[in-house]
C-alpha cells in the first residue's frame, strides 16, 4: 500500500481554509441539487433561461467562428421547441438524437428539455447492428440526425422503428446562416423552425425532478448497449455540485470542452458547471492534442473537461516553450492516473483538478472539492466499500450473510445505498435494474446499487478508483462491454464461440481489448482480413479488440460461465500461452501473427495506442 492511498490528519487539517471558503458554494450547491421536493420546477430549460436572464449579452457558445450570446441560444432552442410542439410531440415522449459535438446539438437538447421530452443521445460512433438497437430500444417518435450522421443512419433505416415523416435533417454547417439542402426523404429542421416563436415555453414550468431529460447509453453484460434513465433531477446534482460546489465558474470563465456530449462527463458535469456560472462553453467537434492549447490560448480557456486518456495524449506531446503559457486554473474530469497526475499540473500550470467518479446509471458520486492528490473525491452521499474476492467474482460475508466494510487503504466494490434522496432510476427494461441491486447488505430490507466498480478507501470519506469488474472494461475513454464484442464476433463466419476481456499495456490508459476465439476451420484458412472489416462496420472504433488469442477449446465453470480470470493474467504475453496471437497494430488495416519482437515493441510503447 502506498502512503498516495490513504489521507493524513496533518494533509486533511491543511485542506480545512479552502473548505470553509468554499462552503456557501457548497450549500448553494446542495440546496440546487436536492431531488426531496418531487414538485419543484428544474431542468436544462430552467438553467439555460436563468444564465440567459443573468447574462444575456455573455457568451454561452463558441466553435470556431460560431459564437453564439445566451440570448441567441435560448432564443434559438426556443424556436425549435415551439417546432417539436407543433408536431404532437408531448411530455415524456422520446427523439433520437445523433449529431457530433456542434450547437445544433446543445440546441436540440436544450429544446427538447424545454418541453419534457427526452433526448436518446447515441453514441455517433456507433454502427451495424448496435446502432439498430440503440435506437429501437427506446423507441423514438422522431429523429434529429446532423448531416455527418446521414451515412450510418441510412446504411440501417430499415431496421429502425422512427417512423419515415418524422426524420429532421440538419445540415452540418452553421445553420442559423446557412441552413443547407436536406436530402430526398428528411425534412430540413432549420427552416421548418425559422418563422417559430423566440419566447419560452411554458412548458418549461412543468418539468420536475423525477421527469426523465436524457437516455444515455452504457456498456453492461447483457450484449448490447443498455439505455439509461437520466432525469432532469440528476441533471441539478451536477448543476449544483459541480457548478456551485466545485468549480464555481463565473461569467468572465470559458471552459472547453473536446468530450463527446453524447457522455454524461461532458453534457452533465461540463455543461452543468458552465450553466450555473453563465459562463461561456467553448466546444470542440473532436480532441486533438496537437490542437488542445494552442485552442486554449486562442480563447482564453480558464477550464477544461477530460478524461484520463486525454491527459496521457497531452503528456505524450513533445515538450513545448508554451505549455506554462495558459490562464487554465481547473480541470474537471475522470480517469486521471495518479502515475501522471502530479507531472500533468507541473508541465501546465494547473492549480485544481476535480476529479470526479461518477456513472451513467448509478446513485452515487465523488468530487474532489479539496483538490487532494490522487482521489475522486469525497461524497456526502450515503455509500460503502465493501470486501470483494477478485478471483471468485464475488463479494465477500460475514458469518450472518451480510457484506463487509473495508479498512482505510484498502480497495474493495464500492456500493451506493439507494434511498429516497439517493435513488436508481435504473434502465428503460427492468431486468437490467435488478441485477444491480444488493439486498439485505447490512440489515434486513435494505438495497444498495452495486457500481461494478472496486475503489480503496483513503479515509475522511475520500476513495481512489482502482479498477472496473465484471464484463465491462474501459478503453480509449469510453466503457467496452465483453458480451457486445463476443455478440458481434460470434456471428462472423467460421467463428464458433468467443470470450472477450481486457488486458494491460503498459504505459496506457484502461484495458485493451483481446478476444480469444475458437474457429471452424484451420487457422491458415481464416481470414483475418474479413473479420477486422466486419468488426469496422459493426463496432465503434474503440470496442474492437486488439489482439486475437487462438483457441482450440474455451475453459468453462460448472455452470458453463466462461473463466475469464486466467486470459486476463495471460493477456497477450506469449510466454504464458501456446496459443497463437494475432494483433492489430496502429494505422493497419489486418490482424497479424504476434511474434516476440513485435510483443517487446507493444510493451516499450514503440506503438501508440
Amino acid at each position: 500500500m502506498k502512503s498516495s492511498d490513504v489521507i493524513s490528519w496533518p494533509q486533511f487539517l491543511g485542506k480545512i481554509p479552502a473548505l470553509v471558503q468554499g462552503l456557501p458554494g457548497l450549500i448553494k450547491g446542495l440546496k440546487m441539487g436536492d431531488t426531496e421536493d418531487k414538485t419543484r420546477t428544474v431542468g436544462i430549460g430552467l438553467c439555460v433561461q436563468l444564465a440567459q436572464q443573468q447574462n444575456p449579452d455573455g457568451l454561452a457558445f463558441i466553435q470556431g467562428d460560431i459564437q453564439l450570446t445566451y440570448t441567441q441560444f435560448n432564443e434559438w432552442a426556443n424556436r425549435m421547441a415551439h417546432f417539436l410542439l407543433s408536431t404532437g410531440l408531448k411530455k415524456g415522449d422520446t427523439i433520437a438524437i445523433m449529431i457530433e459535438n456542434r450547437a445544433e446539438l446543445m440546441v436540440a437538447v436544450t429544446a427538447c428539455a424545454k418541453i419534457g421530452v427526452v433526448s436518446a443521445l447515441i453514441n455517433t460512433t456507433l454502427r451495424g447492428k448496435v446502432l439498430i438497437h440503440s435506437v429501437n430500444l427506446v423507441k423514438p417518435k422522431a429523429v434529429i440526425l446532423g448531416e455527418e450522421m446521414l451515412e450510418s443512419y441510412e446504411s440501417v433505416n430499415n431496421d429502425l422503428v422512427i417512423p419515415q415523416d418524422s426524420r429532421y435533417f440538419l445540415a452540418d454547417s452553421d445553420t442559423l446562416t446557412n441552413p443547407g439542402i436536406a436530402p430526398t426523404g428528411w425534412k430540413n429542421l432549420a427552416l421548418l423552425l425559422q418563422n417559430e416563436s423566440h419566447e419560452n415555453l411554458i412548458n418549461t414550468q412543468h418539468i420536475h425532478v423525477n421527469d426523465p431529460c436524457f437516455y444515455m447509453y452504457t456498456s453492461g453484460t447483457t450484449g448490447m448497449p443498455k439505455a439509461v434513465v437520466f432525469n432532469h433531477g440528476r441533471f441539478m446534482k451536477a448543476y449544483g455540485g459541480f457548478g456551485y460546489g466545485g468549480l464555481r465558474l463565473n461569467g468572465a470563465d470559458k471552459m472547453y470542452v473536446a468530450l463527446p456530449f453524447y457522455h454524461a462527463t461532458a453534457m452533465a458535469v461540463c455543461w452543468g458547471a458552465i450553466l450555473a456560472g453563465n459562463a461561456t462553453l467553448v466546444m470542440k467537434r473532436k480532441f486533438s492534442a496537437s490542437q488542445f492549447w494552442q485552442d486554449i490560448r486562442d480563447h482564453n480557456v480558464t477550464a477544461f473537461g477530460y478524461v484520463g486518456e486525454l491527459c496521457r495524449y497531452l503528456m505524450d506531446q513533445p515538450a513545448n516553450a508554451l505549455d506554462l503559457q495558459n490562464n487554465v486554473r481547473a480541470m474537471v474530469g475522470n480517469g486521471l492516473r495518479p502515475s501522471i497526475w502530479k507531472d500533468f499540473k507541473a508541465r501546465f500550470g494547473v492549480s485544481k483538478v476535480l476529479e470526479l467518479y461518477a456513472s451513467s446509471e448509478g446513485n452515487i458520486a465523488f468530487t474532489n472539492i479539496l483538490n487532494f492528490e490522487n482521489t475522486v473525491g469525497l461524497s456526502p452521499l450515503p455509500y460503502a466499500i465493501v470486501k470483494y474476492d477478485k478471483e471468485k467474482e464475488a463479494v465477500i460475508k460475514n458469518d450472518k450473510g451480510q457484506l463487509i466494510k473495508v479498512s482505510k487503504g484498502e480497495a474493495g466494490l464500492l456500493i451506493g445505498e439507494i434511498t429516497d434522496k439517493t435513488p436508481f432510476n435504473g434502465y428503460t427494461q427492468s431486468s437490467n435494474t435488478e441485477k444491480c441491486i444488493l439486498r439485505n447488505v447490512f440489515k434486513e430490507g435494505d438495497a444498495w446499487f452495486d457500481s461494478g466498480d472496486l475503489m480503496r478507501d483513503m479515509g475522511f470519506k475520500h476513495a481512489q478508483f482502482v479498477d472496473r469488474l465484471g464484463d465491462t472494461f474501459r478503453w480509449k475513454g469510453e466503457n467496452v462491454s465483453t458480451t457486445e464484442v463476443e455478440y458481434i464476433v460470434d456471428g462472423v463466419e467460421q467463428i464458433s464461440e468467443t470470450i472477450v476481456y481486457g488486458v494491460e499495456i503498459p504505459n496506457t490508459n484502461g484495458r485493451a481489448g483481446m478476444a480469444s476465439i475458437r474457429l471452424d476451420c484451420e487457422e491458415s484458412e481464416f481470414d483475418f482480413k474479413s473479420l477486422l472489416n466486419t468488426l469496422k462496420n459493426e463496432l465503434p472504433h474503440y470496442a474492437i479488440p486488439v489482439f486475437l488469442r487462438i483457441s482450440e477449446e474455451v475453459d468453462t465453470t460448472g455452470t458453463f460461465k466462461h473463466k475469464k480470470a486466467p486470459l486476463k493474467e495471460r493477456g497477450f504475453d506469449l510466454s504464458k500461452q501456446q496459443e497463437p496471437v494475432y494483433v492489430w497494430l496502429p494505422k493497419t488495416e489486418e490482424y497479424v501473427p504476434l511474434d516476440k519482437t513485435v510483443q517487446t515493441k507493444i510493451e516499450e510503447g514503440f506503438y501508440q495506442y
